[in-house]
Formats: C-alpha cells, sequence, structure tokens
C-alpha cells in the first residue's frame, strides 16, 4: 500500500486479523499482553503490528494467481475499544494501515511502479473472538476501500478497490493476525486496473506498547 489496500487491506489484513481504564488485575480477558491468561490489556490501549517477518502483502488479480501488487513494509494500528471476560469478543477501533510505497512492486503487464496505495473510510471495527476469528467492518453506510495509486506506460492511473468487510484470524503461537485471499471489486479505474483484487496479508507481533497481545 504507498500502497494500502485493505492491501485494506488490511487491511487485513487485515487482517488484515484494534475513557482509559485501569487493566483488570485479573487475567480474565479476550486480550492479554505478555502470555496466555496474562496481564489484561486495557481500553484505550493502543496496538500495533508490523508485516511478519520475511512476508509481504499481496493485492493479487485472483484468489490463487500471483499476478498484482506485492509490499513488504506495512503497519496497522489499532485502539481497544472494549475487552470483556473471556470466552468473549474484544473490539478495536482501526485508525491507520499504512504501506511503504517503496517498498511495493507490480508484475502487472504495463504497470512499471507503485505510487500509493491508501486505506480510505478509517476507523473500521474489528471484532476479536476468543475462538481466533477477526472480522473487520466498516462504519455504518460506508465501505472498506483502498485507493492504489500506480505508474504505467500510459501514465498514473487510480484504482479503487471496496470490500463489505473482511474476515481473518488470530494465532498465540507468534501472537500474528492473519487474513488470505480476501476478496475486494474494484469500483472505478482504467481497464489496466485488474478487476478483483483479493488481500493477503499477516502481521506479527501484535503488540501493546511493546508488549506481545494474547487473544483468551
Amino acid at each position: 500500500m504507498r500502497t494500502r489496500t485493505a492491501l485494506t487491506l488490511v487491511g487485513s489484513v487485515a487482517a488484515l486479523t484494534l475513557p482509559f481504564i485501569a487493566p483488570a488485575s485479573a487475567a480474565d480477558t479476550v486480550l492479554t499482553t505478555g502470555s496466555l491468561g496474562g496481564t489484561a490489556v486495557a481500553v484505550g490501549d493502543v496496538l500495533t503490528a508490523p508485516l511478519a517477518s520475511g512476508t509481504s502483502a499481496t493485492l493479487y488479480s485472483s484468489a490463487t494467481g500471483t499476478s498484482g501488487i506485492k509490499c513488504t513494509t506495512s503497519q496497522f494500528t489499532a485502539t481497544v475499544t472494549a475487552n470483556p471476560t473471556a470466552p468473549g469478543t474484544a473490539t478495536e477501533s482501526v485508525s491507520g494501515q499504512s504501506f511503504d510505497s517503496s517498498s511495493c512492486t507490480s508484475n502487472v503487464l504495463g504497470v512499471t511502479g507503485v505510487t500509493s496505495i491508501t486505506v480510505d473510510n478509517l476507523p473500521y471495527t474489528t471484532a476479536a473472538v476468543s475462538d481466533g476469528t477477526l472480522t473487520v467492518t466498516p462504519a455504518d453506510g460506508s465501505t472498506i476501500q483502498t485507493t492504489v495509486k500506480l505508474t504505467t506506460l500510459l501514465g498514473s492511473i487510480t484504482c479503487v478497490y471496496q470490500a463489505p468487510s473482511l474476515t481473518g484470524t488470530s494465532s498465540n503461537t507468534d501472537t500474528s493476525i492473519n487474513f488470505t485471499s480476501q476478496a475486494f471489486t474494484k469500483t472505478s479505474g482504467s481497464s489496466l486496473c485488474f478487476s478483483a483484487g483479493y488481500f493477503t496479508a499477516k502481521y506479527a507481533p501484535v503488540t501493546d506498547n511493546g508488549a506481545a497481545v494474547y487473544t483468551n
């Protein structure tokens, strides 16, 4: 993403896939730091995660293909809005998902470079369930959207992709959030923009002020 797509994507990453309240004294909440059953994450805490080491965020033109856009640097930022007793569903407000365009490349015929990827219509809401399921949704009446600007043999083009929601998973093995082939539809752009986009990314480690975040 700067190429962002929920390559939103994250989006999704997503998933791409985060009143101050003091941390709970007992480790009985959905989100904890340090370990499973560790210190409860406080409402208002900000969670961040880069791409997992050695991985890339991709927006490909098909769910099983390799034609499209690849970025090796991306990060998301989310604020915890609810962290109930486990088992349950914690919620986060995703306020940022960035992609370093200098780390992005494209192998699409006629495309010579990636100018930027921008995740639009933020914030999104992420629901993190104790079973490891993640769902990313936009505000009511909005949509998850990524704007991709590319340099081509014919000049600069802008491609806009949208999705109603994203579904991902969390893993406590490496405190990661994973999005696999999350489908986006092209809503505007030239014929050089592929007609559909499939977003895949793994973000890890997810941290709260440097401490790894676990899902209970």
